[in-house]
């Protein structure tokens, strides 16, 4: 874990404190550093994915410890520590480091709450073998997700379920993705070994670093040489272009933002691509990530299943769907999302995903291909919505070149579950089916 060790490490927990009771009352890590010093940002960044990988055992601990809980602020912030002291976590502090800024945190947070955190700390640390023998006889703790969530991965995947888990408390390498129309990945570990880093590549133009670096590091990603993109997420442009669309064919990207797969297609091929999405502020993002690439795509805030809104009646000739999810497949880079969703989140979405490919179906023009996709590892969002999307529509079939990989777990061989071009990468949790119009 890199953190900012030139900032106090109160101030740190301070935040990281902010961060997590934003997160318990349902607002994503991402916003809450946002609220943060830009200063502070990077270490408590750092400190809140440790926390929230370790919140499961922390929120046991606080329980046992004080079965009242604190008010909002001062549980976030004794949660915090807690996470922090957990044994076999990544924290760089000493115990009593850790306890004493805490304690120094809680004086500038809720000067009355210091003694109460700092009793607390120092129980713990005292009877810190039993708590945690303790808690691993409570489902949530013993592996940091929710309930829920850990008996939906059991009944669909349960021969993996608990690799899952434990990979979801792991980091994920930093994949890059080489620009297809400027170099090879073979050709880009040169000039990263020039630079003083270390990859690896896998297949022509993808490339996994040693250890995670700022994007500003990166040779030549300003000018557009490399974009960050994970191993999975690299497939769906491949996948949609199959042995090659003709030039200029008409492709929808249908959940764009922020434009990653977007660009991928038009590294690949010279296509007319038009890229929605519903939120305007995402919308952005796009334009900038194809500027920066030097590549052009219409791009037109809009809800992609309100078609009469935004198409202009010509079919297209693909499609690529990359559904709004659960996003349980890329726990490893937001920690935050496991305990975000509610059980009900995953039929919400799933309804929204069955709106969504029964209404883009229509404007796909006859043997024309759309890749469904999500960054999902629930069935409900992948192999069940597309069995019964089959059934809906008697004019769709499973593409058989190039065939649908369907699901891709974040595990390096991939659970054993069947072979993958991944092997090695590491690659986040994905669905894939590539479905064609008789």
């Amino acid at each position: 874990m890199t953190a900012n060790l030139s900032l106090p490490l109160a101030e740190l927990l301070s935040h990281t404190a902010d961060a997590v009771q934003a997160v318990r009352q349902g607002h994503s890590l991402n916003d809450a550093l946002d609220r943060c010093p830009a200063d502070a940002r990077p270490g408590t960044q750092a400190l809140s994915f440790q926390v929230l990988r370790w919140l499961g055992c922390a929120q046991a601990a606080r329980a046992w410890l004080a079965p009242k809980a604190p008010p909002p602020p001062v549980d976030a912030l004794v949660l915090s520590a807690l996470a922090l002291l957990w044994p076999g976590g990544e924290a760089p502090y000493a115990a009593h480091t850790l306890v004493d800024q805490a304690v120094s945190a809680a004086r500038q947070r809720h000067k009355a709450s210091a003694p109460f955190i700092n009793a607390v700390l120092r129980r713990f640390l005292r009877e810190r073998d039993a708590i945690v023998e303790a808690a691993g006889r409570d489902l949530a703790a013993a592996h940091n997700h929710p309930a829920w969530w850990i008996k939906r991965l059991k009944v669909d995947w349960p021969e993996q379920w608990q690799a899952l888990l434990e990979a979801n408390n792991h980091r994920a390498p930093m994949t890059l993705r080489v620009n297809a129309r400027r170099s090879t990945a073979a050709q880009y570990l040169e000039r990263l070994r020039e630079a003083g880093l270390g990859g690896q590549a896998f297949g022509t133009h993808t490339v996994v670093l040693d250890l995670p670096v700022p994007v500003t590091r990166l040779p030549g990603f300003a000018e557009g040489d490399v974009s960050v993109q994970d191993a999975a997420a690299q497939l769906a442009a491949p996948l949609l272009i199959g042995d090659g669309l003709p030039a200029g064919a008409r492709v929808l990207d249908a959940c764009a933002a922020p434009g990653g797969k977007t660009a991928h297609l038009l590294e690949l091929a010279d296509l007319d691509v038009l890229a929605l999405d519903s939120d305007p502020a995402r919308l952005a993002r796009i334009d900038d990530t194809l500027g920066r690439l030097s590549l052009k795509a219409r791009t037109v805030a809009a809800d992609a299943g309100d078609t009469a809104a935004w198409w202009d009646g010509q079919a297209f000739d693909a499609i690529l769907l990359d559904a709004p999810c659960s996003a349980s497949g890329i726990v490893r880079r937001h920690p935050d999302v496991r305990w975000l969703r509610r059980p009900s989140d995953i039929t919400t979405l799933s309804d929204t995903q069955a709106r969504l490919l029964d209404a883009l179906w229509p404007i796909l023009a006859p043997g024309g291909r759309l890749l469904y996709c999500t960054c999902s590892v629930f069935k409900a969002e992948g192999q069940h919505q597309i069995d019964a999307f089959l059934q809906r529509r008697s004019d769709a079939i499973l593409a058989k070149h190039p065939p649908s990989p369907g699901h891709l777990l974040p595990l390096p061989d991939n659970g054993s579950k069947a072979a993958t071009p991944l092997l090695g990468a590491s690659p986040d949790g994905f669905f894939y089916a590539l479905l064609q119009k008789r």
